[in-house]
C-alpha cells in the first residue's frame, strides 16, 4: 500500500522554488542568447510566397461550405490546376533542403547555434539537479494518479511504496523543461512560444521538402466535398421565426 509522506517546508524553500526559478531564468536567458546569435538574413521570397499560398488554401478548405459551389470550384481550379495552379509543383522542381543547406553556410551555422543553445543549458542544468537534488521528493500533485505515471513523476526514487502523486526533484525538472511554454509566451511574447519538444521535432524532421506542403494542400482541395451551408441557415432561421411568431 502506498504511504503518505509529510513534506518538510525546507524542501519547498530550498528545492522546489529554486528549481522552478532557475528553469524560468535559464529559459529567458536562452531566448536572448539565441536571439543574439541569430544571423540577420532576408527571408527567401519564394519560401514566403509558398507559405502564403498554403495559408490561403487552408482558409479556402476551412470556409468551403460558406461560398457557392461555382465560386468554390473556380477558387479550387485557381489553386490546384495541373497547368498553372498555385499549388501544382512540376516534377523535378522540388527543392532539396540538404543541398540548400550546403549551398548556404548561414543556414547550417544557425542550426548549429540553435542546437548548442538548447543542448548546453539542458546538460548543465540536469547535472546541477542530479548532483544537488537527487533523491528529493519535491512536491505532491493534489489529485490521484494511476501507476502508469510513476516512472514519469518519480524519476530517481526507487520506492514502490510511495504514492504516485508525489513528484521527485528530477521529474520536477523535466516537468518544468517541457511545461513552461505558456509562461514563456506570457513573458516573452508569442514568438517565443516554442518548447523543447517542438525543437526536437524540428531537428529530427530537418531535411523535409517544403514543397510537400503544397502537394498536401492540393490533395486536400481535390478530395474535399462541397456542401453549401447557406440554405440550411435559411431553413433554421425560418424555423426559429415561426416558433417566435406562433
Amino acid at each position: 500500500m502506498a504511504e503518505d509522506l509529510v513534506l518538510d517546508t525546507a524542501i519547498r524553500d530550498w528545492v522546489l522554488i529554486p528549481l522552478t526559478v532557475v528553469m524560468i531564468l535559464i529559459g529567458i536567458l536562452r531566448y536572448f542568447v539565441s536571439k543574439l546569435m541569430r544571423s540577420q538574413q532576408n527571408p527567401d521570397a519564394k519560401v514566403v510566397k509558398e507559405g502564403q499560398v498554403v495559408v490561403r488554401a487552408r482558409n479556402l478548405r476551412a470556409g468551403a461550405n460558406f461560398i457557392p459551389a461555382k465560386s468554390f470550384r473556380a477558387r479550387r481550379a485557381y489553386f490546384s490546376n495541373e497547368e498553372n495552379g498555385l499549388l501544382h509543383v512540376p516534377k523535378g522542381q522540388g527543392q532539396n533542403p540538404q543541398a540548400q543547406m550546403f549551398s548556404d553556410p548561414n543556414m547550417a551555422m544557425d542550426m548549429m547555434k540553435k542546437n548548442l543553445s538548447m543542448i548546453i543549458p539542458q546538460t548543465l542544468t540536469f547535472a546541477w539537479v542530479n548532483f544537488f537534488f537527487s533523491g528529493f521528493v519535491a512536491a505532491k500533485i493534489p489529485f490521484p494518479l494511476t501507476q502508469r505515471f510513476r516512472s514519469m513523476l518519480q524519476n530517481g526514487i526507487d520506492l514502490s511504496t510511495v504514492d504516485v502523486s508525489y513528484v521527485s526533484s528530477r521529474s520536477w525538472y523535466f516537468l518544468n523543461l517541457f511545461g513552461l511554454r505558456g509562461l514563456f509566451s506570457l513573458i516573452l511574447g508569442e514568438e517565443n512560444a516554442m518548447d523543447d519538444t517542438q525543437r526536437m521535432m524540428q531537428m529530427s524532421g530537418f531535411g523535409m521538402d517544403p514543397t510537400k506542403n503544397l502537394s498536401a494542400e492540393k490533395d486536400g482541395l481535390d478530395i474535399i466535398q462541397h456542401e453549401w451551408a447557406l440554405p440550411k441557415f435559411e431553413q433554421r432561421a425560418e424555423a426559429v421565426l415561426k416558433k417566435l411568431v406562433s
